[in-house]
């Protein structure tokens, strides 16, 4: 399957930074779309709807003065994540704005609902849907989607435990849409990888964890560099959902480190508490994926997709 037609001259890299609770914002996405490809938030790392509207004029207006000023460079859509869950009272009001302001891509978690399909196709934009499994793929695909975000092994947040491999070719049994790949994906090469392997686009967070643009603490850029792939912790413990976090953080936050396959309860709705104990619990317990080893450095998004881009031709050109 192509990538979707609004995406296939608006890239430079097939290729989306992740929504990220706490990590992903406005300047986070616009300099990812500025330097050509996705940049997204979840509408939960601001905390009320007003402040989400707020954030979505300003990365409009933002984008449509660069382009303005900037003609002749590669300009790529942002997205933002809706986390479509019972418990998540603000899904709905959030989704009115997402049409009012026409979001390019909606990606959706917890959840796939033809009805924020329906809303978001009304005029013209894209859903993609994470899912861990076949089971939740062919879901997302009798709702509708554009594209389903194959969240394999490896990867940080909540994420899944199949092999990449596996993951693909299941979700391509059930769907004939984009597949997006997330899973320990840190080079250019990851990117092509990817590809050969039926994926249509990359979708890659940790990696941009430490760049200059995100909101990330320098104690947490610093314990990516320093950790390696053992070090990815997949625990219930923290949000109730399996997710990746590092091992010195649960440590350091007084985890019991045998007790971590007990589930925590999902409410999404408490995320939305200026101080609830799951968003101050993340600001301590920092997640990540298995792609930290590969992390040395903090460098700045424009910077990091151009050492990207250029692992990704020379990569091409090695297999020709």
């Amino acid at each position: 399957m192509p990538i979707p037609a609004q995406l296939s001259k608006t890239l430079r890299l097939p290729l989306i930074a992740a929504p990220m609770f706490l990590i992903s914002s406005p300047r986070l996405a616009l300099a990812c779309c500025k330097a050509g490809i996705v940049g997204s938030f979840p509408a939960l790392n601001q905390r009320s709807s007003d402040g989400f509207e707020q954030w979505l004029v300003q990365m409009n207006d933002e984008l449509a003065n660069w382009q303005q000023r900037h003609p002749a460079k590669v300009t790529a859509p942002y997205a933002v994540n809706l986390v479509v869950h019972r418990t998540n009272p603000r899904w709905q009001p959030d989704l009115e704005l997402c049409v009012k302001h026409q979001v390019p891509i909606v990606i959706t978690s917890l959840g796939a609902a033809s009805q924020v399909v329906d809303a978001v196709h009304s005029y013209g934009g894209l859903v993609f849907h994470d899912v861990t499994n076949q089971k939740h793929a062919r879901k997302a695909a009798e709702a509708g989607v554009d594209g389903i975000i194959a969240v394999s092994a490896g990867a940080g947040g909540h994420a899944g435990t199949t092999n990449p491999f596996v993951l693909v070719h299941e979700i391509r049994e059930v769907f004939d849409g984009a597949i997006l790949l997330a899973g320990g994906l840190s080079h250019g090469e990851d990117v092509l990888a990817a590809q050969a392997l039926g994926a249509d686009l990359a979708y890659m967070g940790t990696r941009f964890i430490n760049t200059e643009e995100s909101e990330a603490e320098d104690a947490y850029r610093n314990m990516i560099i320093e950790a390696v792939s053992a070090d990815i912790i997949h625990t219930p413990a923290v949000s109730g959902v399996p997710a990746s976090f590092m091992r010195q953080s649960l440590e350091a936050a007084g985890f019991d480190m045998q007790a971590l396959g007990k589930a925590g309860d999902v409410n999404y709705g408490e995320k939305l508490k200026p101080m609830d104990d799951e968003a101050k619990a993340w600001k301590t317990v920092w997640s990540a994926g298995q792609g930290v080893s590969q992390i040395h450095d903090v460098v700045s998004v424009e910077a990091l997709v151009n050492r990207l881009m250029e692992e990704y031709q020379s990569a091409r050109s090695r297999l020709l």
